[in-house]
């Protein structure tokens, strides 16, 4: 039951912690708390949509080389009826949760709404796929300012999205190398240059508007810069050795991509506390 709800990928919930870095508020246990409360929030909605979407998924996932084995629909190691038992748990452990976090809530409210879209439909119109899967790490990082109640950062707002962008355009970049065309219906209307092409745009921009934000707003983290631009070219060579259809799966699978990140992390608050 565990693995259908994909606790590995749980790992791509860190954008919510982004504002309670940028902020400062990681020093204040309040703060520290209500991000840490709204993560486990976007952990639960999260394995939601990855239920609906292997329910969705089921026959296709049989006929994938791998996921029938790893998917546990799929492999009939979890039954449509425990599946839709757990779902019903996730679901109103939100709504408990939107008791305490509202606002947090309704920003989950709206991931949940465009996953199912996604899900029943969306996911096989080219472009659109790429943007769902990108607002998904958008709307984690809005959800912690929520959740500390500040305002959305526009540098971290366009920053996120150019990243996840470039996230997105390699999965889909991955999945058409190693699958071809008729493993999703949108790899038929996408080509390797033409992802590649939207890769180097999201990528580009995620440096350029994290560099803009960092010399504008906070000067004393310009050192983190060069880890910034290691990450990109580090990711850039997991992506030529094969990897990269799951960042989840390429951050914690190379030690130097997970170290980098721990670093830049650590460095970014000992910056911003004048501990460095």
């Amino acid at each position: 039951m565990l693995a259908l709800m994909r606790p590995r990928q749980w790992a791509k919930n860190v954008f919510v912690l982004a504002p309670l870095l940028f902020t400062g508020q990681f020093r204040d246990g309040g703060s520290m708390l209500a991000a840490l409360l709204a993560t486990a929030l976007f952990c639960l909605a999260s394995s939601a949509t990855y239920i609906i979407n292997d329910w969705r998924d089921v026959e296709r996932d049989r006929r994938h080389p791998t996921k029938r084995f790893k998917r546990p629909l799929a492999a009939g190691t979890v039954t449509p009826r425990q599946a839709a038992v757990l779902l019903a748990v996730l679901v109103a452990l939100l709504l408990l949760g939107a008791l305490l976090q509202p606002k947090v809530v309704a920003v989950i409210a709206i991931y949940l709404v465009l996953n199912l879209a996604y899900s029943f439909g969306l996911k096989h119109q080219p472009v659109i796929d790429i943007f769902i899967i990108a607002s998904g790490f958008v709307l984690r990082m809005i959800a912690g300012a929520k959740a500390l109640v500040v305002p959305v950062s526009s540098w971290m707002f366009i920053t996120t999205l150019c990243l996840a962008l470039y996230l997105a355009a390699i999965k889909r970049r991955q999945e058409l190398l190693h699958s071809g065309a008729e493993a999703r219906e949108s790899l038929r209307s996408y080509s390797q240059p033409l992802l590649e092409r939207y890769a180097q745009m999201g990528a580009t921009g995620a440096l350029v508007f994290y560099s803009l934000f960092v010399i504008s707003s906070h000067t004393e983290l310009i050192v983190t810069i060069p880890l910034v631009i290691f990450g990109l070219f580090r990711y850039w060579w997991i992506v030529e050795q094969g990897g990269g259809e799951s960042p989840t799966d390429a951050l914690l699978g190379d030690w130097q991509l997970l170290a980098t990140g721990i670093v830049w992390a650590l460095l970014c608050a000992a910056r911003l506390t004048g501990v460095l």
